[in-house]
């Protein structure tokens, strides 16, 4: 069972047992929780993808935390752990459903994830308040409300991270210090601002009623439109990037696909080895753009395959490669994995530690391609037995072992 399945069953299962629990005991002070709910739902509605496999929901999240931190004098009955979980599970499920109909891309696995987050980050705020405590401008009242808000969010983020790098694990097959590496530092970048929007929704709906969430939903609006922007950016980047990787298809100095398949052996290889999520969009597009230098030779090499050119035409071209590169301005650290990609690890990386790991990879992703992939015939096997002849000559031996763990998990182009 995928890690997927089971953050589903226990979202759902934990969802659906919320949902009973308050249709039993009833629910308080249901226009705070329909107000809460809309939020939530409208957040859902209108998440995006902020990064290649992902989708954020920046005003569901911070409405859904700042529910489960409800204590005030505008608020009679906070409520309940269980209501909490309940309002935002069916309002999770409002917001999808017009995306499911649409047809626009949605994700049930990390909606489950934010509800499990929400739901522990409810069930710490319950365990470290009672219901007396109220933001009535005492300090008496105000510090022990303000340190539970700090440590629910900090225990959904948490609970997020630690869910996100199991799944990572999982399904990229990234070391696990590595995957919950990259989560904190996503938190620390996104999910610091959702939790601001968070606290902001409780303290001024506690204080000041149904007044508050139109105030604060302006800063959570502004969030909102930053985060679409730069999802935006990024894939214009990537767009960009893909254009110029298909020049050499195009221009017959590689094979269809051949690029996006050296590419996705290379992030296998990167995931592997835990490189960061900068590292390692910086590797994949410098083994889609790993090619264009060859646009500056004269003939085509035949099938595409540039291991069959001399070694000064390989490096003439990632030379040159990397100048087109640089020129773009803002690919400086992929220009650079570009023109060491032709280096012998005997004379580069070995000798030179400036040499970005990354090199290797690109170097021995594209070897492995042009031995497997389309038209050659080569088993994986086979493959690897030629790539291991050149181990600490030609192939960085860290890379050369990191290729071995990806097929032998199975991977193909």
């Amino acid at each position: 069972m995928g890690s997927g399945v089971v953050i589903v069953l226990a979202g759902g299962c934990l969802g659906l047992t919320a949902v009973l629990i308050t249709m039993g005991r009833g629910l308080s002070e249901w226009p705070v929780a329909l107000a809460f709910g809309f939020l939530i739902a409208v957040g859902e509605m209108v998440q995006f993808r902020v990064d290649r496999s992902r989708n954020r929901a920046p005003i569901a999240t911070s409405a859904a935390l700042g529910y489960a931190m409800l204590r005030g004098p505008s608020v009679d009955v906070p409520p309940e752990v269980a209501q909490v979980i309940a309002v935002t599970a069916v309002a999770t499920l409002a917001g999808i459903l017009p995306r499911a109909v649409a047809g626009l891309w949605w994700d049930v696995v990390v909606s489950c994830r934010r509800l499990i987050s929400v739901a522990c980050a409810a069930v710490v705020f319950a365990a470290v308040t009672s219901p007396s405590l109220s933001w009535n401008g005492t300090w008496q009242h105000a510090l022990p409300l303000a340190l539970a808000m700090l440590l629910s969010v900090l225990t959904a983020a948490g609970v997020d991270a630690l869910v996100g790098a199991g799944q990572a694990t999982e399904q990229d097959n990234r070391p696990f210090p590595a995957a919950l590496r990259d989560e904190l530092a996503v938190v620390g970048r996104i999910g610091m601002a959702m939790a601001i929007g968070g606290v902001l929704l409780a303290a001024g709906t506690s204080v000041l009623g149904l007044w508050a969430p139109p105030l604060v939903l302006v800063p959570l609006l502004l969030t909102q439109f930053a985060f679409r922007r730069y999802a935006s950016a990024q894939r214009t980047y990537r767009t960009t990037v893909r254009s110029m990787a298909r020049s050499t298809e195009i221009a017959g100095f590689s094979t269809p696909g051949q690029n996006a398949r050296t590419a996705s052996l290379a992030v296998a290889l990167g995931n592997d080895l835990g490189l960061t999520p900068s590292r390692m969009e910086a590797l994949e597009y410098a083994a889609l753009l790993s090619g264009v230098g060859q646009l500056a030779l004269a003939d085509p090499s035949p099938g595409g395959a540039s291991l069959l050119r001399s070694r000064e035409e390989r490096q003439r071209a990632a030379e040159i490669g990397a100048s087109v590169i640089e020129r773009s301005g803002v690919l400086d650290h992929v220009a650079e994995i570009v023109r060491h990609s032709n280096d012998p690890y005997r004379h580069g990386r070995a000798n030179n530690s400036k040499i970005p790991v990354e090199s290797g990879i690109v170097n021995v992703a594209l070897a492995y391609e042009q031995l497997v992939g389309e038209g050659t015939g080569q088993s994986p096997e086979k493959a690897m037995e030629s790539i291991g002849l050149g181990i600490g000559a030609e192939y960085d031996p860290v890379v050369v072992e990191s290729l071995r763990r990806v097929v032998g998990r199975g991977f193909r182009f």
